[in-house]
């Protein structure tokens, strides 16, 4: 069981001992945490937080304890009830909230909740104000409000139904082209929010959708991370029913991946590298935005373009930090991540969806032949689990020294680039384990890398304590 406390929210296992996992407790102190801190921002009569949350089973209990956390706070709570992380993101600035909570832990199990928070943009918060709700929770720094003063909530089950108008508005979302193709599409939204916005969405824009795990359940029919591993019903279905291709999202719709024709992988990081090839084809000489650990595919299609290609840490928040620095018309991260400034500073699967079939309207291909149009690179994603006695920080540092003669980035983690491949260490925010993303020009040799900095890493843990 486990709680994971970090600047972009808190996470964890629930039931257990409060302190150690996720329980009501922990829910309500993190909550008031939060709320206190949007008081502390503005002197207001009133404050307002937009609450949704994805599908998984505890997700009822927790919204239900965090609103009323709020409201003992004298907080107005907007009740979006179940709803997908973009979503939310979109509607916080629409309702001039002062903030929003997601309730969702994205990718990981069903076991697993969490507290994602965001300011009045509808965007993730940044380390500094992450660190102060942090402490105000473990201080237990929070005044509730009086009874003439407690806040209310108001339910509103409206914004899919408006983040897909929003979506079908955009000025590169060619819905006519997209109508006129009449694609035949397998969903896979594993039992969570997907199912009901990216069907509707997709009957919006024409498209034969055939559904498959799309009722809200939370029971996670596999594992919910959009991996090939994971998605071998969907590969499955795609062939079977000849469809022109298939789409799957994570339980809170951020991420987003494509099957093609054949049943095969488009690859998650190709995602957004497909999206910002439509978008530079409109926008060319335009900057794009990636996390360290996303495909060098971006770079090449952004130089093909005219644009400049700029790398940040790992983490929406610091991707989104820097597409407002160097003025990104696109964005996101290589885990199928998009990030539209065109809608929202923030990763969404529905403006995914628009973009991929406008750009598949428009060239006349299928799936793969536009993923054959693009540069081959493949990635290797290893994990290692942390133990108390390993020094991270010690161990990466002593990495980066080794390879001093590469080229290396110390922005977030350690990634070395070498002349045809790269190679990204860092530890995770999310999970107690360090991250090991490798990319190369052949599968074999993208595994073989990770296979040795693995070895490199248990080696060096031996020396460094």
């Amino acid at each position: 069981m486990t709680l994971i406390k970090s600047i972009s929210g808190i996470r964890g296992t629930i039931g257990g001992k409060p302190a150690e996992n996720l329980t009501p407790l922990d829910a309500v102190k993190f909550a008031a945490a939060y709320g206190t801190w949007l008081k502390n921002q503005s002197n207001k009569e009133k404050y307002k937080v937009v609450i949704g949350r994805d599908a998984r089973i505890s997700g009822a209990m927790i919204q239900q304890l965090v609103a009323n956390t709020l409201v003992g706070l004298g907080i107005d709570v907007v009740d979006l009830g179940l709803s997908t992380t973009p979503t939310v993101e979109v509607a916080v600035p629409l309702e001039e909230a002062d903030g929003g909570i997601i309730l969702t832990a994205s990718h990981n199990p069903k076991q697993w909740n969490a507290l994602k928070l965001l300011n009045h943009k509808g965007e993730f918060l940044n380390a500094e104000e992450g660190k102060q709700i942090l402490e105000s929770a473990e201080n237990e720094d929070f005044t509730f409000a009086e009874v003439d003063d407690l806040g209310k909530v108001y339910t509103n089950n409206t914004y899919i139904d408006l983040h897909i108008e929003k979506v079908l508005e955009h000025p590169l979302v060619n819905v006519d082209a997209v109508r006129e193709k009449k694609f035949k599409v397998v969903v896979d939204a594993v039992n969570s929010t997907g199912g009901i916005s990216i069907p509707p969405l997709l009957k919006q824009l024409g498209v034969e959708c055939i559904e498959l795990y799309c009722d809200p359940t939370g029971h996670f029919p596999h594992n919910p991370e959009p991996l090939e591993k994971h998605l071998g019903e969907l590969c499955a279905k795609v062939k079977q029913e000849k469809a022109d291709l298939g789409i799957t999202v994570d339980p809170d719709v951020d991420r987003l991946a494509f099957v093609d024709e054949n049943g095969k992988m488009f690859g998650e990081e190709y995602t957004l590298v497909s999206v910002a090839d439509y978008y530079l084809s409109k926008h060319p000489g335009k900057n794009t935005v990636s996390n360290l650990s996303s495909s060098r595919a971006l770079r090449d299609v952004t130089k093909k373009h005219g644009g400049t290609y700029y790398a940040s840490a790992v983490g929406e928040v610091n991707v989104v930090q820097k597409m407002k620095e160097v003025k990104a018309v696109i964005g996101g991260e290589g885990n199928g991540g998009i990030i539209d400034p065109e809608l929202h500073y923030g990763r969404d699967s529905l403006v995914g969806v628009g973009l991929f079939l406008s750009l598949l309207a428009e060239k006349n291909m299928s799936v793969s032949e536009l993923r054959a149009s693009y540069p081959a690179y493949f990635m290797a994603k290893e994990k290692i689990e942390l133990t108390p006695d390993l020094n991270v920080d010690g161990i990466l540092a002593y990495v980066a020294k080794i390879h001093a003669s590469e080229e290396v980035s110390t922005i977030d983690g350690v990634k070395i680039d070498f002349e045809s491949s790269w190679v990204h260490l860092r530890k995770s925010n999310t999970e107690p384990i360090i991250r090991i993303y490798t990319e190369a020009s052949t599968q074999e040799a993208a595994n073989e890398l990770a296979q040795k900095f693995i070895s490199i890493i248990e080696e060096v843990a031996k020396e460094i304590k």
